[in-house]
Formats: structure tokens, C-alpha cells, sequence
């Protein structure tokens, strides 16, 4: 019992991790946007990444099976590739309140899309804990923001895509690639990337840009949203998805609201009991379902 408990504080804790690395990764995004371009930010996230894991996937490559490597790579487009680029996109022009919404889909696609491509077989309380969670982020967000802007909501598109390809990821991983470490799987699957984040980049004119202060600004925040938001965490739910199951690894998409809401502490806003309220109701989606 004790060791069981221990495993759960670890799970716990890797869940936290990612709550906070990925809860700050939209305001790196922003960061980067504020000089390069949607499709720049993207790529320079995607090659810091693949750089910074090169050495660990040259090291690793010969122990993995040349028949996982196709997966391999499949993993790193629809977990990390693909999403970098909607999400950027996205952010030009979509609110955020909406963004938080529909990023939090992703259990939601995880369960459906396993359910109706992968033989996953969820519990009821799994279902009852997803939507748990769901809806007290929506009451969270809406209580929150008395201005939701719906322009553009054509981009949420952008936003929907990329949480499917969240879910397909999530279940292919698990039952694929459950067998290669961690470490490895990120490694070789982001340093396949690095090649065409760089082709992006020269079309889109990066390297022909005049180095300014800002410039080098918004390339450092698309690098250490790169090396953190992508590599380390990308490490980190891999482990978190073998220790816990594909569901709980993908429910860390509601811990976001709780790193947003401490930003917003930390910047003079006023936390409200509704709020409060609507965080508890998700944490306790989160227990549901993982129970």
C-alpha cells in the first residue's frame, strides 16, 4: 500500500510539473510573437527542441527497432510538430479565453478517439470525471471573463485540430511505444524535426531579418519554450503517460487554469470564490477520472 501511495505521489507531482511548464508556454508564445511570426516561433520551438536532444537520440537510435521508428516520428508530428504551428497560429487572432476552452478537449478526443480507433474501454467514472473537469473550466473561464470576444472563431479550428492530433498521439504512444524509454522517444522523434523547422524558417525569411533587441528577445522565449515547453516536457508526460495511463497524462491540460490564475495573482489580480469553486470542481474531475 505504502509503495502504491508513492507511485501516486510521483504521478502527482510529474502532473504538477507539466501543469506548470505547459500553463506557461502561452505566454512564451505571446513572447515570440511580439517580433517573428506564428509560423517562426513555431519552428525555432520545434528545432531548440530537436537541437538540445540530438546527443541522447544519437546515442539511443541503435536500440530501438526499426519498426518503431516510423511511429516514432509519427509521434513527434501529431504530439509536438503539427500543434506547435496551430496553436501559434491561433494565438494571432483567437481569444484566450477561448483557446483555454478548447485546449482542454484533449481528454475528452483522447477517450473517443481510443475508444474508436484503439480499444480503449473507459469506465463510467472516467467519462463523468472528464466532463467534471471540462465544465468547471468553461465556468471557470466564463466567470472569469465578462468580455469574451468570439471574433475570428474560425480560427478555433486551428485550436480543435490540434487537440485531435493530442489524442491520437496520446493512444498510439501507449499502445506503440510504451516499451522505449522516455527520454528516447523524445529524443528521436524531435530530432527528426530539426530539418524541416529549419527549412520553415528560410522560407519565411528568419535568417535575412535584422538582429534587433527585440528579435533576439523573442528568439530567446522560442527557445526556452522550445528546450522547456516541448523537450523536457514532452520527456516528462511520456513518463507520466507509461506510469498513469494515456487518460490521466492527458487530463494535465486541465491543470492549466490553476498556473493561469497564479500568473494573474502574481500580476494584481483579484481571485475570485467562483473561481475557487470552478478549480475544485476540476481537481476533482481529475480524481474521478484517475480513480
Amino acid at each position: 500500500m505504502q509503495q502504491k501511495n508513492g507511485q501516486n505521489l510521483i504521478n502527482w507531482v510529474i502532473f504538477v510539473i507539466l501543469s506548470i511548464i505547459w500553463g506557461s508556454s502561452f505566454i512564451l508564445m505571446k513572447e515570440g510573437m511580439k517580433t517573428l511570426s506564428a509560423y517562426q516561433v513555431a519552428s525555432l520551438r520545434i528545432f531548440s527542441a530537436g537541437a538540445i536532444l540530438v546527443p541522447v537520440a544519437v546515442k539511443n537510435l541503435r536500440k530501438v527497432d526499426r519498426k518503431d521508428i516510423p511511429y516514432t516520428i509519427l509521434s513527434g508530428l501529431l504530439g509536438s510538430f503539427f500543434p506547435a504551428y496551430l496553436f501559434c497560429i491561433a494565438e494571432t487572432k483567437l481569444d484566450s479565453s477561448i483557446a483555454g476552452i478548447l485546449n482542454a478537449l484533449t481528454p475528452l478526443f483522447t477517450v473517443v478517439l481510443g475508444v474508436a480507433f484503439f480499444g480503449l474501454k473507459p469506465s463510467i467514472w472516467k467519462w463523468v470525471g472528464i466532463l467534471m473537469g471540462l465544465a468547471g473550466l468553461v465556468l471557470m473561464i466564463v466567470s472569469g471573463s465578462r468580455d469574451i470576444s468570439f471574433n475570428n472563431i474560425s480560427y478555433a479550428g486551428f485550436i480543435l485540430l490540434a487537440t485531435i492530433f493530442y489524442g491520437l498521439n496520446v493512444n498510439m504512444v501507449s499502445k506503440r511505444l510504451n516499451h522505449i524509454p522516455s527520454i528516447t522517444l523524445a529524443a528521436i522523434a524531435f530530432s527528426t524535426l530539426i530539418i524541416p523547422a529549419l527549412a520553415i524558417l528560410g522560407f519565411t525569411g528568419y535568417f535575412s531579418l535584422d538582429w534587433s533587441r527585440d528579435m533576439v528577445y523573442s528568439t530567446t522565449a522560442s527557445g526556452v519554450l522550445g528546450i522547456f515547453g516541448t523537450a523536457i516536457a514532452s520527456i516528462l508526460f511520456y513518463m507520466l503517460m507509461k506510469r498513469a495511463g494515456a487518460l490521466f497524462a492527458s487530463m494535465v491540460t486541465y491543470g492549466i487554469p490553476f498556473i493561469a490564475l497564479a500568473w494573474g495573482y502574481l500580476a494584481g489580480e483579484q481571485i475570485t470564490t467562483a473561481q475557487l469553486l470552478c478549480l475544485g470542481l476540476i481537481l476533482a474531475g481529475v480524481y474521478v477520472a484517475r480513480r
